[in-house]
C-alpha cells in the first residue's frame, strides 16, 4: 500500500519513532508541513503532491488548520485522519462538539483515534473510527534500573484548558501529599526524571482517554497511579488495577492505595514490573505503528463525487 503521510514539521511531542512504526509497514512516503503549509493546504497540495499516487492518503495535522480547509479536503480521494485530540469533542473546551462537526463533512474519512471510547462514540454518531492507542517512544524511554529518589511524582504540562481537571487533581493531591509537578526537555532529560520516580501521578481527569505519558511512565518502570478512564478503556488497553496499574476516580482513593503500597514495596514492585511488560509488549510506537497501518487498509467508504463547480475550481487550482 503507497501511503502519504503528513505530519506537523513543528511540534513539541518527538513523534519520529511513530512515523517509522507506520513507515515500516507500507510504502509511506512520509512529509513534515510546516506551520505555513498547514495553513494552505490547496497551495501545497498543487505544488507538491499527485493525489493519484497514493492508496491512502494519511493527516496527522493541526486540527484547526484542517477546520479552516474542509472545502478542499474534501477533494482529497482515500482520506485517513489520523487524531490524538478528538477526547476534546466530549469534554468542555474551545473544541467541544468541533470534531464531529468537521466530520460530518468528511464522512467517508476514516478516522483513527487514540481513544477507544471517542472511537465507539464517533461511530455511534455514523463515522468510520476505529481506536489505535497511544504509546510511547521505544527508543527513547527505558527502565535504566537505576535508584527511585523521588517518591510521588508528575511531569508535564497543566496549562491547557483541556488540562484544567488535572491542575485542579494535583493541587488538591499536593495539598495532603509530598507531590513533585515538574517539567523537563524532551529526550534523554525526561526519560532521566521518570527513572527517578517511583509511583507516577497521571491525573487524566474528565478526559475519556489515557495520555501518552501513562504509556511513557509504565515503560520506564514506574508504578502508574492513572485516573480511571472506565471499564470499557482500561479493558481495551489491558490495564488491571493493582495489578499492572493502579486506579483512582478520588484522592482520598489514591491515598488508600498508596498507604497499601507504601506498606508492601513487593506489591508495588510486581505492579511496575507488569506495567512495564504490558507497555513493551503492546504500545511501542513500533506496534503502534503496525497498527495504524492494519486499521487504514481496509476499504474506505464511498467518497462523494465532487461537483462540477468543485472539479472546476481543482482543474484552475484555486
Amino acid at each position: 500500500m503507497k501511503v502519504l503521510f503528513l505530519v506537523q514539521k513543528e511540534q513539541r511531542a518527538i513523534l519520529d519513532r511513530l512515523y517509522d512504526g507506520v513507515a515500516a509497514n507500507c510504502e509511506c512516503d512520509l512529509r513534515w508541513l510546516s506551520s505555513d503549509d498547514q495553513r494552505n493546504l490547496r497551495r501545497y497540495f498543487k505544488r507538491e503532491v499527485d493525489v493519484e499516487r497514493y492508496d491512502r492518503i494519511v493527516f496527522f495535522l493541526r486540527f484547526k488548520q484542517e477546520i479552516r480547509q474542509v472545502g478542499f479536503i474534501r477533494t482529497i480521494p482515500n482520506l485517513v485522519i489520523l487524531e490524538h485530540d478528538a477526547y476534546q469533542n466530549y469534554i468542555p473546551c474551545k473544541y467541544t462538539g468541533k470534531f464531529s462537526a468537521h466530520y460530518r463533512k468528511l464522512p467517508w474519512a476514516r478516522v483513527i483515534s487514540s481513544g477507544y471510547m471517542v472511537s465507539e462514540r464517533l461511530r455511534q454518531e455514523g463515522f468510520d473510527a476505529v481506536f489505535v492507542p497511544k504509546g510511547y517512544d521505544q527508543q527513547l524511554l527505558t527502565d535504566q534500573g537505576r535508584e527511585r529518589d523521588i517518591e510521588l511524582a508528575f511531569v508535564g504540562s497543566t496549562k491547557s484548558v483541556a488540562y484544567s481537571g488535572r491542575k485542579a487533581l494535583l493541587d488538591e493531591l499536593g495539598q495532603v501529599e509530598n507531590l513533585v509537578v515538574t517539567r523537563t526537555k524532551s529526550g534523554e532529560d525526561y526519560c532521566n526524571t521518570l527513572n527517578r520516580i517511583r509511583f507516577f501521578v497521571s491525573a487524566d481527569v474528565g478526559m475519556g482517554e489515557y495520555m501518552i505519558k501513562n504509556f511513557e511512565a509504565m515503560a520506564c518502570g514506574c508504578v502508574l497511579l492513572a485516573f480511571d478512564q472506565g471499564e470499557a478503556e482500561n479493558r481495551a488497553l489491558g490495564l488491571e488495577d493493582m495489578h499492572n496499574v493502579v486506579l483512582y476516580d478520588s484522592i482520598p482513593v489514591l491515598q488508600e492505595k498508596l498507604r497499601t503500597l507504601r506498606a508492601d514495596p513487593a506489591l508495588a514492585e510486581r505492579i511496575a514490573a507488569n506495567g512495564r511488560e504490558l507497555a513493551v509488549s503492546g504500545f511501542s510506537f513500533a506496534q503502534v505503528g503496525r497498527s495504524i497501518v492494519d486499521h487504514m487498509m481496509p476499504p474506505l467508504r464511498p467518497r462523494a463525487p465532487l461537483s462540477a463547480w468543485q472539479r472546476l475550481r481543482l482543474k484552475l487550482g484555486l
